[in-house]
């Protein structure tokens, strides 16, 4: 009988602890009671055990430690305490970095970046079901949480839905905001967005960022509510200054292309900065693309590739291709052709179809030599060719044509370039070269110069400077001099060094259209300055011999010489020519030293 009583005065005795903590606890005055508080936890009072693991959670009045919280927690909730159960289910969901005046949320690890530390899903459900399972509302939106967005063999969408509403009804926020995602990934009616509408309203007037974010997105896009600018940019405001990163790379796009809000490219950049800072991939793309663009201020190259790399590294496919383009030119960044190829080819393992055909040009060019390269290139453009892609089909058709990661096979090359030449320029003009040589396909000048033609008619340079020189020489239809001379003049007046050269051949003469040398010095002369040694070799001969009026056996000799160490064997006979002109022309005296 004493030892009953003297169980019933404990117990007595730990309630009247716990009660007289939570008076000075409303008071502020915590660290008082402290000591009452653990001594009620230590006699097994369950609302003891859970004040003292949020006391160690928190870590206001004693150092935080999570383990001393979690070792607490459990004791309550082993005692079927549903809020104890509920806040361990949230610390399990978020890898125990969970703390309840921290603000996080539910869906904290989209927003931010990920746990501190790797979640426990199966410790979690546990936990949540008990907490679900005995009313708790916040118990509730947390399985509901792990039944749709956990775990792949853990998921149950319909049950998981099902335990949002009950939370969302029950007055919780983070259910109401659950409740409404689930609603908008199963294709809802008008009246379903509608529904979804009202309880991010909800969650947002619980002040939970992601519903300010997600209220931004449905109200840009008239999404269950009428469209509206103004509105979805104060929404995305709300969930910048919340913390939100997408939120707050949203907002700074607003404000910088002034939707909704009035323009304010500054603050704009200054939003996008803090999102890519925080973690948010396209917000660190976009503030590369402003300073690789420049506007008011020239570009900043150097600065792009910080923000481009940054981008690329979370996994920015456009960002991984964008930087592979600054190392390729050197621009910002050294020039490292293996370095431009790696970032093309993690932007083209992501799917980029520009990084593959980037990464195609460069194996082609013979920039690069990575075998693996070139069977993987292959593959993705075969992969996509199958599936329909037309630009895919193009680059699967070059790679078969050059033997790039496959056996060369002009055959199927040819098949895949026609196929392509339904919508792709540059198959077009492949496509015909390809009828003009007979490669892989009967040879048929007509049909080859229709393709080219068209290619040429669509704007291709290499096309209309093939299509030229077939009006010139008749090849797969009829000569037309003066529409050749109007092709070559038009990309030549886009940089065309072979162009630039034609034009030189047809003003020197034997074509039907005037002669005038002088032009044609003029347009050798432009192509010989870009390298051309065909050009050279033709500025070389005007000089040597006066063909436009002026002599200059110096510079004759210099261009002739640059065109020999270009392959032009046909210059030594040039060369020749100048050493025995000048030995004609030089004194007596100076004869015979020559000799």
């Amino acid at each position: 009988m004493r030892g009953v009583i003297t169980r019933v005065a404990a117990i007595r005795s730990s309630e009247a602890a716990l009660l007289r903590a939570t008076q000075l606890i409303e008071k502020g005055r915590e660290k008082e009671a402290l000591p009452l508080l653990a001594r009620a936890a230590q006699k097994g009072v369950a609302e003891a055990e859970f004040r003292l693991g949020r006391v160690y959670l928190e870590g206001k009045i004693v150092p935080q430690s999570k383990q001393e919280a979690l070792r607490w927690l459990e004791c309550a909730a082993k005692q079927n305490h549903t809020e104890a159960q509920a806040m361990l289910a949230a610390m399990f969901v978020h890898g125990l970095s969970f703390a309840p005046q921290s603000g996080t949320t539910l869906f904290a690890a989209a927003a931010t970046g990920g746990p501190v530390t790797r979640p426990d899903f199966e410790r979690a459900a546990h936990w949540a079901r008990l907490a679900a399972e005995s009313g708790s509302p916040e118990g509730q939106a947390i399985l509901g949480f792990l039944l749709t967005s956990g775990p792949e063999e853990m998921r149950d969408v319909d049950a998981g839905t099902e335990w949002y509403r009950r939370a969302a009804e029950a007055g919780s926020p983070q259910g109401s905001l659950g409740y409404a995602m689930a609603i908008t990934r199963s294709n809802p009616d008008d009246a379903g967005h509608q529904l979804a509408m009202s309880h991010l309203r909800r969650a947002a007037e619980a002040g939970i960022p992601t519903a300010f974010f997600l209220l931004a997105v449905m109200s840009e896009n008239g999404v269950g509510t009428e469209r509206d600018l103004a509105a979805a940019a104060q929404y995305y405001r709300e969930a910048a200054e919340r913390g939100n990163s997408n939120g707050q790379a949203r907002w700074g796009l607003a404000l910088l292309e002034g939707r909704g809000v009035d323009k304010n490219p500054s603050e704009g950049e200054s939003w996008l900065r803090r999102a890519a800072l925080a973690g948010d991939s396209e917000a660190a793309a976009l503030v590369g693309d402003l300073y690789a663009r420049g506007g008011d201020l020239p570009p900043n190259y150097a600065e792009a590739a910080i923000w481009f790399t940054r981008a690329a590294e979370l996994g920015h496919k456009g960002a991984a291709r964008a930087l592979g383009l600054l190392y390729l030119t050197g621009a910002g960044v050294g020039r490292d052709p293996e370095e431009a190829a790696r970032w093309f080819r993690v932007s083209a393992e992501a799917g980029d179809r520009q990084a593959q055909a980037d990464l195609a040009n460069m194996l082609l060019r013979g920039a690069i030599t990575n075998t693996e390269d070139f069977v993987r290139t292959r593959q993705w453009f075969e992969e996509a060719a199958i599936g329909g892609d037309l630009v895919a089909a193009f680059n699967y058709g070059v790679c078969l044509a050059e033997g790039v990661g496959i056996e060369q096979d002009e055959k199927q090359a040819a098949h895949w370039l026609k196929v392509a030449a339904q919508g792709v320029v540059n198959a077009q003009y492949w496509y015909g070269r390809m009828l003009m040589q007979g490669r892989g396909v009967a040879q048929d000048l007509t049909e080859g110069r229709a393709w080219i033609t068209r290619a040429a008619r669509a704007g291709m340079l290499d096309a209309q400077v093939a299509l030229a020189e077939m009006l010139v020489n008749g090849r797969g239809g009829a000569r037309d001099h003066t529409a050749a001379f109007e092709l070559f003049s038009q990309a030549a007046a886009k940089g065309h060094v072979g162009a630039m050269f034609a034009l030189g051949a047809m003003l020197g003469g034997g074509h039907d259209i005037p002669t005038d040398r002088t032009q044609a010095e003029r347009w050798f002369r432009q192509a010989a300055e870009r390298g051309h040694p065909q050009a050279q070799m033709m500025l070389g001969r005007y000089l040597a011999r006066g063909l436009a009026g002026s002599v200059d056996r110096v510079e004759a000799r210099l261009l002739f010489e640059k065109a020999l160490a270009q392959g032009v064997d046909e210059v030594r006979a040039d060369l020749a020519a100048l050493d025995s002109s000048s030995d004609e022309s030089a004194p007596p005296t100076q004869k015979a030293v020559n000799h």
